[in-house]
């Protein structure tokens, strides 16, 4: 699934202020894509909003911390999680405030909300409070807009590789001379300032993002 840029042509002709429609589009459009890339990457997050995506992630404890934040959950957008036996292929519709609460992107798995017994067959061996094995989620996350620290960097990366399309050190004309950043050589980069703005969005093993 392409995701889109996280800005726009638009945003990045009014930052470098140059008149509309100035920008050649396909340079214009290079420069977003590969500096969301770069976001992105650094970030392990999708950012732009995504509906109903499907995953797949290994149980077996009672945290189940999903990837992808801010999770958006409403009417329009619900929320499903069920458990995966082993090898039987056994399936458990966990409900929210009954088998598990949320806080953020955390799934707490709850205690049985009945006695489990051998004649309800899988989970009733499984650990209390505990996920299984597997567990599949459907759910929606993202941002409608993309916060506006996040277009800033979009939009400096981009305008630093519009500006250094031929990665030069230094241009010298006559008497004029201009030294480009090192972040533009080769394609701009992250700098450290950049990765800064960015740290609040960036998913760790332990990132815990309220919704």
């Amino acid at each position: 699934m392409a995701l889109p840029h996280l800005a726009t042509v638009a945003d990045l002709e009014a930052a470098m202020q140059v008149a509309e429609g100035s920008l050649p589009s396909t340079q214009a459009e290079l420069a977003l894509r590969r500096a969301s890339a770069r976001v992105r990457k650094f970030t392990r997050q999708d950012i732009t909003f995504v509906a109903s995506e499907t995953i797949e992630l290994p149980g077996g404890e009672r945290v189940l911390r999903l990837p992808q934040y801010p999770l958006v959950v409403d009417g329009g957008h619900p929320l499903a999680v069920v458990e995966v036996a082993h090898f039987s292929g056994i399936e458990w519709t966990a409900i929210e405030n009954r088998d598990y609460s949320r806080l953020g992107n955390e799934l707490t798995r709850g205690y049985p909300w009945q006695a489990p017994t051998r004649l309800m067959g899988w989970p009733w061996n499984r650990p209390h409070g505990v996920w299984a094995p597997k567990v599949r989620v459907t759910y929606s996350h993202g941002y409608s807009e993309v916060p506006d620290d996040i277009v800033d960097v979009v939009l400096d990366l981009a305008t630093m590789n519009l500006s250094n399309p031929e990665n030069l050190r230094q241009v010298s004309i006559d008497d004029y001379s201009r030294t480009f950043a090192s972040e533009t050589i080769g394609g701009a980069r992250l700098s450290p300032a950049h990765k800064e703005d960015l740290r609040p969005y960036r998913r760790s093993a332990f990132s815990v993002v309220p919704s």
